[in-house]
């Protein structure tokens, strides 16, 4: 079942993130009630579940960047892409993104972009199969401490 994150889901999406990068849950703490409470309340930020018998198996983020270019539409932004190891292979993640892509849709963008850490040619592959284009843009990134 495909549906944007509640309060309650905090400690389930932590855990898949264990799946994704992190090498450890965050102390709940006042920051990260914070920045979880404004998360839910930014009409602009989504968070996509994929729960399969109630367990949260799949998960990505979706958010509508409001733009002054391309006739003021907004574009997209994907980030975290994550399904849990033991559940991969299994169209999850695509659900999650077809997802993201009705939002942004919905939301009148004009465009979706995301970035991989990934080398793998299996996840570049995935993310081609699923609209993705690696020809376009190029990325740079600062990292910031």
């Amino acid at each position: 079942m495909i549906r944007e994150a509640k309060k309650e889901d905090l400690n389930d999406l932590l855990h898949l993130y264990l799946d994704l990068h992190e090498e450890k849950i965050p102390e709940y703490s006042p920051n990260l009630s914070k920045t979880w409470e404004t998360i839910l309340n930014d009409k602009n930020h989504h968070i996509i579940l994929n729960e399969v018998d109630g367990i949260l198996v799949s998960s990505c983020v979706c958010v509508i960047i409001p733009n002054l270019t391309r006739n003021a539409r907004p574009y997209a932004f994907i980030e975290n892409v994550v399904t849990h190891a033991d559940y991969r292979g299994k169209g999850y993640a695509t659900e999650c993104l077809d997802y993201a892509r009705e939002i942004a849709v919905g939301n009148h963008c004009y465009k979706m972009m995301l970035l991989t850490g990934s080398k793998k040619q299996s996840t570049l592959n995935f993310y081609a199969k699923a609209g993705y284009n690696s020809m376009d843009k190029t990325a740079f990134i600062q990292w910031l401490e």
